[in-house]
């Protein structure tokens, strides 16, 4: 059969010092015979996360790696069941949408990857990047006493700044999703942020003032993608597409830049399809289907904001 690879490049009094390494490694279970060793990320150490929870049995920890969706892509093809979770301590080839790097500063952020078996249609694989936004800002909410914004399609901010992202690639044959892989960075404990991305992004430190245990982030996080993906298998798209519609202030009634190649396209927001198409209305009143792109505040001086 042949076989289709789709790519969606598509707080406050909680926080507490800690030293990270030793709690992101101990905290979320016991390990099991396997050996881990500095600066490689072979084998890596199994263990397992909550009962009460599907996603993260099992666990593989690795103190380096180049990138946590390779891994877990390979263990998929391996046969690794749905749930199998990857997670560094540092990426040192971690991506982002549209082929940018992903910033993986060791000890201080949550770098990793699920493996997803869904039972859905290849075409509908977009709307789990939407449930998956859905969840990170649920679970960060939770675990840090803060608001989180989602701009479309995968981007989780913070006072307009980037805090998360996500990127979910997609294995299928003959219009059937064989698996998919969801990739998360979430930069929790940064001081700062390079100057270069400064004006974009952020972390939770640097909004609340907080430190936070990274495994607490991680458990909320997961427990809410996890509430989210079972209200997709179970439901279809519509609820995830609504549910994220009322969150995303960046759905209706803003004025963006989508960036795709050298292309751009202006013009407002005006609500997503039922498959969670963004949907753009230009300035001659047209009503134009976003299906990738990066999506940018823009203001009609020609600030654009990142």
């Amino acid at each position: 059969m042949a076989r289709e690879v789709m790519l969606h490049r598509f707080t406050r009094s909680y926080g507490q010092p800690i030293q990270m390494t030793d709690t992101l490694s101990k905290t979320i279970g016991s390990e099991t015979p396997g050996s881990k060793t500095p600066g490689s990320k072979s084998p890596g150490s199994k263990t397992q996360v909550s009962k009460k929870s599907r996603f993260g049995h099992p666990v593989y920890r690795f103190e380096t790696i180049d990138t946590t969706m390779k891994e877990a892509a390979a263990r998929a093809e391996n046969g690794e069941p749905e749930g199998t979770l990857i997670v560094a301590d540092q990426q040192t080839s971690g991506r982002g949408r549209l082929g940018r790097a992903w910033v993986s500063e060791p000890a201080v952020g949550l770098y990793f990857s699920l493996v997803l078996r869904p039972p859905a249609a290849a075409a509908r694989s977009s709307v789990l990047t939407l449930a998956l936004g859905l969840g990170v800002a649920r679970g960060i909410g939770e675990a840090c006493g803060v608001q989180c914004d989602i701009r479309w399609p995968n981007d989780v901010l913070l006072n307009d700044k980037k805090c998360c992202g996500i990127l979910v690639e997609s294995v299928a044959e003959s219009g059937s999703l064989r698996y998919a892989i969801a990739g998360i960075g979430i930069n929790v404990n940064q001081a700062a942020m390079p100057p270069e991305l400064a004006d974009i992004a952020t972390s939770l430190r640097m909004e609340t003032g907080c430190e936070y245990l990274r495994e607490t982030v991680l458990e909320a996080v997961l427990k809410h993608c996890e509430r989210y993906y079972e209200m997709f298998i179970e439901r279809g798209a519509q609820p995830v597409v609504e549910a994220f519609s009322r969150t995303s202030s960046y759905v209706r009634g803003k004025t963006v830049v989508v960036e795709l190649g050298d292309s751009r396209i202006y013009g407002t927001t005006a609500g997503l399809d039922p498959s969670g198409v963004l949907l753009l209305k230009r300035e001659d009143g047209s009503i134009e289907a976003i299906l990738a792109g990066s999506v940018r505040p823009w203001t009609k001086s020609g600030e654009e904001g990142l």
